[in-house]
């Protein structure tokens, strides 16, 4: 009897190869698909001589290939590809076999995908996998949720080929049913883009309005690497600013500053507005890179609309130590929203997330891998009503002592004219949750008076409606359609 494969890999892309190749370092037997037979030739060739790793080119040899369970993971492109190669597996799958979608796949997809297969006798789990690259060949960050019944066929694997962090466990936990999976994914990448644009703007406010070159900023990215802001962003920002071209010129002075971006910020910002989080600072962080992105306008407004001159006449040593603080408060309100964000889809749909296990998977392996994330983890852990990580005593105090700091970097930036989207987000973000009293009393007025929306009082109980004849020329119906 010829042996068979203990898992498949469809897709050779980059994170394809590299999770193929993890997979074959830590003693598995694993077969391999691409669509493009070439690919798959080339990939067997060049880099698998050696190792338990074979090469098929039709769907059929690629699924006949493995032991039962089928484990088949698919590292292709989100979207209709995956819902397309799925329909080429089903007729060579048997009941109880595995399908894992490790690419960015919408978490409704995800849970669409779970229920159709499930139906079909088959298993489905939608698995972030976060690490790029490095993280991929090395060990990422596994994020897996969907059909229960899979995972005691993957966890083991799960947990020999993921990061290990710096307390020697994995950085890989169930995540729960249909959707789960790809929707830590979702915000853990909506965090991404906070964190990136933070740092940018941070790079931004001491190119351009304290006139440092990008030796001095990778000195001062280093330094902050030493401390609270410890994390692999930072430290890849240092080796970026520290790389020269072939002239000897910084490299990074050199890219078009026009960002791009795959859609998984934007999915964030959509699940905050259906789940009504405040996931403000992300949002900005989003819209950012839309406007970098119109470069042609923004090169012919620069000759047209005046502002400030971009100059700091205040200490500059005080202004950089402001600057990292404000970063590190900044920092703490991104993550701040997106976990609120995790809990109020874990409420919704049941998944029962643990905020703690979260924290602790991000640790090692994926990109937003950061000193402080033990510390979230153990506020967590702390306390299991956690509402919101603000309240935390460690995050109160850490946030109290470098709101100042983001103050004063805000209006310096502001009287600069440099733009600070994500960290003036954190600092409105941090005043609305600390008052007490919003203007949203003359809001609701407002809505009562044009639609009959109504409204509650502040001396009586909650979810007790009233509504007010404003002009006197109105009655007594009122709107059915209020939402909260």
């Amino acid at each position: 009897m010829v042996d068979k494969n203990i898992i498949g890999i469809a897709g050779l892309a980059v994170m394809g190869e590299n999770l193929v190749l993890n997979l074959a370092s830590r003693g598995y037997s694993v077969s391999t698909y691409d669509r493009f037979p070439d690919v798959t030739t080339k990939f067997i060739a060049e880099k698998t001589v050696g190792k338990t790793i074979c090469g098929y080119k039709t769907v059929a040899e690629f699924v006949t290939s493995l032991e039962s369970p089928r484990k088949i993971m698919l590292m292709i492109r989100a979207g209709v590809p995956v819902d397309n190669f799925i329909e080429q597996l089903i007729p060579f799958l048997e009941r109880g076999d595995i399908v894992v979608d490790g690419g960015n796949s919408n978490y409704e997809d995800s849970a669409r995908r779970t229920a159709y297969l499930e139906q079909k006798g088959f298993l489905y789990i939608g698995a972030g996998v976060s690490g790029g690259e490095e993280g991929a060949l090395k060990g990422p960050s596994l994020m897996p949720g969907g059909s229960q019944g899979a995972w005691k066929y993957l966890e083991p694997i799960f947990m020999d080929i993921a990061a290990t962090a710096d307390d020697g466990t994995a950085c890989c936990a169930w995540l729960g049913s249909g959707g789960a999976g790809h929707f830590v994914k979702m915000v853990h990448n909506g965090i991404e883009y906070g964190d990136m644009q933070l740092i940018c703007e941070a790079y931004q406010v001491m190119k351009n309005m304290l006139g440092m070159s990008a030796a001095e900023i990778h000195n001062i990215f280093l330094a902050w690497n030493n401390g609270d802001l410890k994390s692999y962003l930072i430290e890849i920002t240092a080796d970026i600013l520290a790389y020269l071209d072939t002239d000897g010129v910084p490299l990074v002075e050199k890219i078009l500053d026009a960002a791009g971006q795959k859609g998984t910020g934007k999915r964030a910002v959509n699940a905050a507005l259906d789940f009504g989080v405040p996931l403000s600072l992300i949002s900005e962080s989003v819209f950012a890179r839309c406007v970098s992105s119109h470069r042609e306008v923004r090169l012919e407004a620069e000759k047209k609309l005046l502002g400030p001159a971009c100059y700091y006449s205040g200490d500059k040593d005080a202004i950089l130590e402001d600057l990292g603080k404000a970063l590190y408060a900044a920092k703490i309100i991104s993550y701040t929203q997106g976990f609120e964000l995790l809990q109020a889809a874990s409420q919704e749909f049941g998944w029962n997330l643990s905020c703690a296990e979260v924290a602790r998977i991000w640790r090692g392996g994926c990109i937003i891998r950061s000193a402080f994330l033990d510390k979230i983890s153990a506020a967590y852990n702390n306390n299991l009503n956690l509402s919101n990580l603000l309240l935390d005593p460690y995050f109160e105090e850490q946030v109290i002592a470098a709101q100042e700091s983001l103050r004063r970097v805000v209006s310096a930036g502001v009287l600069a004219g440099i733009p600070l989207p994500s960290h003036s987000s954190a600092l409105n973000y941090y005043d609305s949750l600390r008052s007490a009293d919003l203007p949203a009393n003359l809001l609701q007025a407002q809505r009562d008076y044009f639609g009959a929306h109504m409204y509650e009082r502040k001396d009586k109980p909650r979810g007790e409606w009233f509504h007010t004849d404003w002009t006197g020329a109105g009655g007594t119906t009122t709107s059915t359609a209020y939402s909260k």
